[in-house]
């Protein structure tokens, strides 16, 4: 004969039916609230905490993240970046570590960026739940810098608005020493964005004459470019 022991374990405190609405409207909707989700169980006749929202969700293996920033893409820029990746597939790991990695970025003495958190599982990065972001915004300074596989180079404060000029004065004075101090040898790659500064006609001849072989890069690619680690850590330990 069978007999029914009790279930160890506190009894589930949502129904089937309402863990249902929540995962159906987290999948839709990432950047929903507990507070959201509560209301809409309410107005569905169910009376539960943000408590048991939170774990629910994580028996679902769901939890609450920053919201991934990653460029805005059109269909194009989506295209190009597939190609980039398919062009350097098999690219062996020696030809990376003869890139030189370059890149300006906006650094906030006071205060954060505001954050916006979404509710996904490790690692899913899917595009619901990210935040699109454009280049350049304000910022109490602008930075250049650069690195290579060997180590940092040299890092530059931007003073004013920034033009082609000085764009390359910065190339000359920081760019080629950090190459020579880190001893990255010959045959090394330079990158950098297509900014219009980067890509004037006057800064591709200075490369030219300079004898500096340039990685094609796709744009709206700043998320691959490596030195976001950099920049992420730097900002971190200022805010600090």
């Amino acid at each position: 004969m069978m007999v029914n022991h009790p279930r160890s374990g506190a009894p589930c405190k949502i129904s089937p039916r309402g863990a249902s609405m929540i995962m159906r409207k987290v999948r839709d909707q990432p950047r929903t609230t507990r507070q959201d989700l509560v209301n809409d169980l309410k107005r569905a006749g169910s009376t539960v905490s943000k408590k048991t929202v939170s774990n629910t969700l994580r028996r679902h293996g769901l939890k609450s993240c920053s919201a991934r920033k990653v460029p805005l893409l059109k269909p194009a820029h989506v295209q190009a970046r597939l190609k980039f990746a398919n062009d350097h597939l098999d690219d062996p790991e020696e030809e990376w570590e003869k890139v030189m990695w370059s890149d300006e970025t906006k650094i906030e003495l006071f205060g954060l960026n505001s954050t916006r958190r979404v509710w996904r599982k490790k690692d899913e990065y899917n595009p619901k739940n990210t935040i699109p972001t454009v280049k350049h915004g304000g910022g109490n300074i602008i930075i250049w810098g650069c690195f290579a596989a060997k180590g940092t180079g040299r890092l530059h404060r931007i003073e004013g608005r920034m033009d082609g000029a000085m764009y390359r004065e910065i190339l000359a004075n920081n760019l080629l020493p950090s190459v020579r101090a880190l001893k990255i040898g010959r045959g090394w790659v330079f990158q950098h964005d297509n900014d219009p500064k980067h890509t004037a006609r006057a800064t591709k001849e200075w490369l030219r004459k300079k004898h500096l072989k340039v990685l094609e890069w796709p744009s709206q690619y700043p998320d691959l470019n490596p030195i976001e680690h950099i920049w992420r850590e730097l900002k971190v330990r200022i805010a600090q």
